[in-house]
C-alpha cells in the first residue's frame, strides 16, 4: 500500500501551506498528490503548480468535474499536465453533484452512469491521438451535418495509457468504475465495511470487463490527525472531524439525493444519518454536527498515536486498499507537516509498505 496527500480546495486560506505541503511529501515518498475543485478553485491549474515544483510525486485531480468541461477538453488537460510534469499526472474524473451540476455549470444531472461511460469513451480515444468520431446518446463528435470534422490530439502525452480513476460512491457507479477505470476514489472509507460497501461492487465490475483486481487502484481519501490515544484525547481529535463529515452527511446534495447520506446509511447509521440531515438541512449546524457518532468518523479517519495510526492503516491494507490518501489536519503548517511525517512512520510500521 503507497501512501497520498490530499490538498482539498485551493483558496481556503491555507495556499502557500498547501504547497509546502505538497513539497514535503513529495521528499518523503508520497506516491500521488491530489487536488480537488468544487466551484471555486480548478484543480488543473493548482496541479500545474504543484508539478512544477516537485520532482517525483505524481498529481492527481480528485476530481476533474464531468459537467464542468467537454471530454475533448479534459483529454486536451490530461495529455498537457502528463507532457509537463513529465509523466506524473493522474486522471481523477467524477460527475460531481446536482446542485453544483446543475446551480453551478447549468448541466442537468440526468444519467450520470451513461454521461460519464460515454465521456471516459471520448477522452481515452482522443488520448490514443486517433482522429475523434463518436455517436452515443450524449455526446456526437463531429455535429452532424455541419461543418465540423474528425480531429486529433495534437499534444503528445508522456505516456501511452494515462491513468484514469473515478470518483464513486454508489453500487451501480462503483460497478461500472471496476468496469471501466483503472482506480476508484472513495470518501468516507471504513475498513471494516469496505468489502460490503465498495469492493465487491468493484471486483463485480472488473469480471463484468474480464478483469481481475490486480493493478487496480483503490484510493480513499481519509483525514488524520496526530494525538494522544486515551479516550478524552480521541474524542476531542473526533471533534476536529465533525463538521466536515456532518457537512457530507448532511449537507452535501439535496434530502433525496445525498451520495454520502446514503452511505453512512449503508454503514449502518441510518437513524444517525436521517439525524444529521434533518438538523443540517434546518439550519442547525451545530446541532448536526453534535450528531454525528464518534465511531463513525473514527472508523473513517486516523486519529491518534503513530502507532495506532500503524494499526488503522494495516486495517485498511488487508481490506484491499492500494493508495491510502491522506488529508492531514492541523491550523498550523508545523502541524500538517507533522501529521505528514507521522504518516510515513505509520505506514513503515504497519508494514504494508
Amino acid at each position: 500500500m503507497q501512501l497520498g496527500i490530499n490538498l482539498g480546495y485551493w483558496g481556503a486560506g491555507m495556499d502557500a501551506d498547501n504547497l509546502v505541503v505538497a513539497k514535503e511529501a513529495d521528499k518523503l515518498g508520497y506516491a500521488v498528490c491530489w487536488a480537488a475543485e468544487a466551484y471555486g478553485s480548478d484543480a488543473a491549474t493548482v496541479l500545474s503548480w504543484v508539478a512544477a515544483q516537485t520532482e517525483r510525486i505524481d498529481v492527481g485531480s480528485a476530481i476533474f468535474q464531468i459537467p464542468a468541461r467537454q471530454p475533448a477538453m479534459t483529454a486536451m488537460t490530461a495529455a498537457t499536465l502528463d507532457s509537463l510534469s513529465g509523466g506524473r499526472f493522474r486522471l481523477g474524473l467524477g460527475v460531481s453533484g446536482p446542485q453544483v451540476s446543475e446551480g453551478w455549470y447549468g448541466v442537468k444531472f440526468d444519467k450520470p452512469l451513461a454521461r460519464t461511460r460515454e465521456y471516459v469513451e471520448i477522452v481515452r480515444r482522443a488520448m490514443t491521438r486517433e482522429r475523434l468520431a463518436y455517436e452515443g446518446e450524449h455526446w456526437t463528435l463531429p455535429l452532424p451535418g455541419g461543418p465540423g470534422k474528425p480531429l486529433k490530439l495534437t499534444v503528445h502525452p508522456q505516456r501511452e495509457h494515462i491513468p484514469l480513476y473515478i470518483a464513486a460512491i454508489g453500487p451501480k457507479n462503483l460497478e461500472q468504475t471496476g468496469e471501466i477505470a483503472d482506480g476508484a476514489l472513495l470518501i468516507f472509507p471504513a475498513a471494516e465495511h469496505l468489502e460490503e460497501t465498495a469492493l465487491r461492487h468493484l471486483r463485480a465490475g472488473r469480471e463484468k470487463a474480464g478483469l481481475t483486481m490486480e493493478g487496480f487502484d483503490v484510493v480513499p481519501t481519509v483525514p488524520l490527525a496526530l494525538g494522544k490515544d486515551g479516550d478524552g484525547d480521541i474524542d476531542a481529535l473526533a471533534d476536529m472531524f465533525r463538521p466536515y463529515t456532518a457537512l457530507y452527511v448532511g449537507g452535501m446534495g439535496s434530502r433525496k439525493q445525498n451520495f454520502y447520506n446514503q452511505l453512512a446509511q449503508r454503514m449502518g447509521y441510518e437513524k444517525e444519518a436521517a439525524e444529521i440531515q434533518d438538523k443540517y438541512l434546518s439550519g442547525d449546524k451545530e446541532g448536526a454536527a453534535a450528531a454525528v457518532p464518534r465511531s463513525l468518523i473514527d472508523s473513517t479517519t486516523l486519529l491518534g498515536s503513530v502507532d495506532r495510526i500503524a494499526d488503522r492503516m494495516r486495517a485498511y491494507a488487508e481490506a484491499g486498499v492500494t493508495t491510502l490518501t491522506l488529508a492531514p489536519a492541523g491550523f498550523t503548517v508545523e502541524e500538517r507537516l507533522a501529521s505528514l511525517r507521522a504518516g510515513t512512520e505509520a505506514l513503515e510500521r504497519a508494514g504494508v509498505a
